[in-house]
């Protein structure tokens, strides 16, 4: 869904740019790991600050970007100039690539989801679009806010999202594990920050990789689940 005002000035402020390169690009870092040379994915990139972390902390070597206001796709695009025939930024949903930017089945290395997921009313159909453009052996990086945390009063009178079926860590992990591309190998899927780091890997179908453990904190009236172990 659209942004709010005050959530456009958030998503675009000095602050939300300062936290995005030193605390949650590092937080991808350490779970999953750099991209050197990859084909990248953003989905909802906004201004175009968490593409340029891609390129400048994470290496690809090539991104594409897609938001669903067209002013913020202007912005990326202005702030995205010097990386030229490296970028290309696209106007649609998360939810619909292929629209977006005619992306094929399996193109991506890796995707960057930095807290966009849970503005779209249909987030399983969101997340099943990630499963069919990454590639086997591709991965999801992710920092997501849970239902738990929308449901504050906080956000529901500042913040503008999609009030129905939105998800708790479990559930948002257990909608990735049952796609075939999609497999977690680390990472803490909540904290009580209110987001969701974690990375994940695709791998080909008939051949699944060792399922690694990970810890989960959970927020305020989540239940903890059950850690999972290689």
């Amino acid at each position: 869904m659209l942004m709010n005002k005050i959530v456009t000035l958030l998503v675009t402020s000095p602050a939300n740019r300062a936290f995005q390169r030193c605390v949650e690009a590092p937080i991808l870092r350490r779970l999953g790991g750099r991209t050197p040379g990859a084909h990248a994915l953003e989905i909802g990139c906004g201004s175009g600050f968490g593409t340029k972390l891609i390129f400048d902390q994470f290496g690809a070597a090539t991104v594409d970007a897609v938001d669903l206001e067209p002013a913020m796709v202007t912005r990326a695009r202005r702030r995205l100039r010097r990386y030229r025939v490296q970028v290309r930024v696209g106007q649609g949903s998360a939810d619909d690539l292929r629209s977006a930017l005619d992306a094929d089945d399996a193109s991506y290395d890796a995707v960057f989801d930095f807290g966009i997921i849970h503005h779209v009313t249909n987030w399983r159909d969101a997340v099943a679009e990630v499963a069919r453009d990454l590639r086997p052996g591709g991965r999801l990086n992710y920092l997501e806010v849970t239902g738990t945390a929308l449901a504050r009063p906080s956000y529901r009178r500042l913040l503008d999202h999609p009030a129905d079926d939105r998800f708790t860590a479990g559930q948002f992990l257990a909608e990735l594990t049952s796609l075939d591309s999609i497999l977690p190998t680390g990472g803490a899927p909540t904290s009580a920050a209110t987001t969701s780091p974690a990375s994940h890997r695709s791998h080909d179908q008939g051949h699944r990789a060792p399922r690694q453990a990970w810890q989960e904190m959970s927020l305020p009236g989540e239940p903890t689940p059950t850690k999972e172990h290689p």
